[in-house]
């Protein structure tokens, strides 16, 4: 396989590793596998990525809730506190924000028990992922907390190829334009399979499993 590079933003702390080939995700081909392990499980990282992220939020959006997908609980916790900081301004009228993350049953649907309900219903909640790409997750994640009675504000990400899911507003640390030749196919149309180019690994924001 290729090997890892780094793009970098302003903030020395924040950058995104990305390794270009042929890949294959569960709903997509694309020619590049985006590594957010270390930035969603190494707590530097994690903090210096929430500062990028929550300055979409803090002034303009009240959020009581941050619903966690794709194992990025620290990164959440981080943008909780940041949220919450005397030294900022925020929307927060209990200065307090809830972290959660769902249960899955069959189908990828998702569900909360009776304990963490109270946590959604009735509550402006973030969704927050490792990367929105073709959106399912994302929409899994909205239709969950509509069903739950929630208020969606805005999915958040790390990587995204989109600016809105299911008209929520879509916001992202890095995007294709920091890619240039960035490329996603459906299964069945991938140009890469037609030419005979084999499946390097099956990858997720999990990380990847070289074949």
């Amino acid at each position: 396989m290729s090997k890892i590079s780094k793009i970098r933003t302003r903030n020395t702390d924040v950058f995104l590793r990305v390794r270009k080939g042929h890949f294959a995700t569960m709903h997509s081909h694309t020619n590049y596998f985006i590594d957010v392990t270390l930035q969603k499980m190494r707590l530097s990282e994690a903090k210096a990525l929430a500062e990028e992220l929550v300055s979409n939020y803090r002034t303009n959006t009240i959020i009581d809730t941050i619903l966690c997908i794709d194992g990025m609980e620290v990164v959440g916790t981080c943008i909780a506190e940041e949220l919450t900081a005397d030294h900022y301004m925020n929307m927060n009228a209990h200065q307090t924000v809830y972290v959660v993350s769902p249960e899955f049953i069959s189908g990828g649907q998702m569900m909360f028990r009776d304990n963490l309900v109270p946590m959604i219903a009735g509550k402006h909640v973030l969704i927050l992922a490792a990367s929105v790409t073709t959106g399912k997750s994302a929409l899994a994640a909205i239709d969950a907390v509509n069903y739950y009675g929630g208020i969606v504000v805005g999915v958040s990400a790390i990587f995204a190829t989109v600016d809105e899911c299911d008209t929520h507003p879509v916001t992202s640390v890095f995007d294709p334009n920091d890619l240039g030749d960035y490329e996603s196919f459906k299964p069945q149309k991938c140009p890469m399979c037609a030419k005979g180019e084999k499946i390097e690994a099956l990858v997720n924001s999990y990380g990847y499993s070289a074949l």
